[in-house]
């Protein structure tokens, strides 16, 4: 009973994700391999942080063990795919950024593998009725337990992958005002020197000048 037990309280807890962030360079595709068996769910969501030139996008795909692309984004700064693996193998998740001629950009990914919850029966019927009415309260009491589980599990991945994405849309949000900031600068500079410039310029063709005669 308590193998039983421990079973179903730990197949709901365990899931594989993963968190990463990468600089792909301009010109390159970068790709990711994750295997994946049948009927679990990969679940994943992307986010262009950076780029040096130009605007924050990448293409993407998702294909499967035999090739076939899944999932296909031209050029979005951000988005999420759910998706139910049927064929088991490696999964490839490709991060394009071929139409950038000189822009290198910063991505962030949250890969999530997760399987279906299936409800299982514990025990036959005919084992019910020899053990009686102790086993059925135990075994309630374990499903129970097991849901409760599921559902702290399911909460602490939400929160973690909102926190996660907080952090992305922030470095994001981060890195525009700073480069907003550096153009703003730079403008200015230029902006100094060429008053000063002109203001040279005046006062030498002043001096130098020659007497108006009247």
């Amino acid at each position: 009973m308590r193998y039983i037990f421990l079973i179903t309280i730990f197949s709901v807890v365990f899931a594989f994700e993963k968190d990463i962030t990468f600089t792909i360079q301009a010109g390159k595709m970068d790709c990711f391999f994750q295997k994946v068996s049948p009927n679990e769910i990969i679940d994943i969501e992307y986010q262009v942080i950076d780029a040096t030139h130009g605007e924050l996008d990448i293409s993407f795909q998702l294909a499967d063990p035999a090739g076939l692309v899944i999932v296909a984004d031209y050029k979005k700064p951000e988005n999420s795919h759910r998706h139910t693996a049927t064929l088991e193998g490696d999964y490839r998740f490709c991060f394009d950024n071929t139409f950038s001629t000189f822009s290198q950009k910063t991505v962030f990914f949250d890969l999530m593998i997760d399987t279906e919850d299936v409800p299982e029966k514990d025990y036959d019927d005919d084992k019910e009725m020899e053990l009686g009415n102790a086993a059925e309260t135990y075994m309630m009491r374990v499903r129970d337990i097991s849901e409760c589980v599921t559902r702290v599990r399911d909460h602490v991945a939400t929160a973690r992958r909102l926190q996660e994405l907080h952090s992305a849309h922030e470095a994001r949000d981060r890195n525009l005002a700073e480069d907003m900031c550096s153009r703003v600068l730079t403008w200015s500079i230029w902006q100094i020197l060429l008053m000063l410039f002109v203001g040279i310029t005046q006062m030498y063709m002043h001096l130098h000048s020659p007497p108006i005669v009247r």
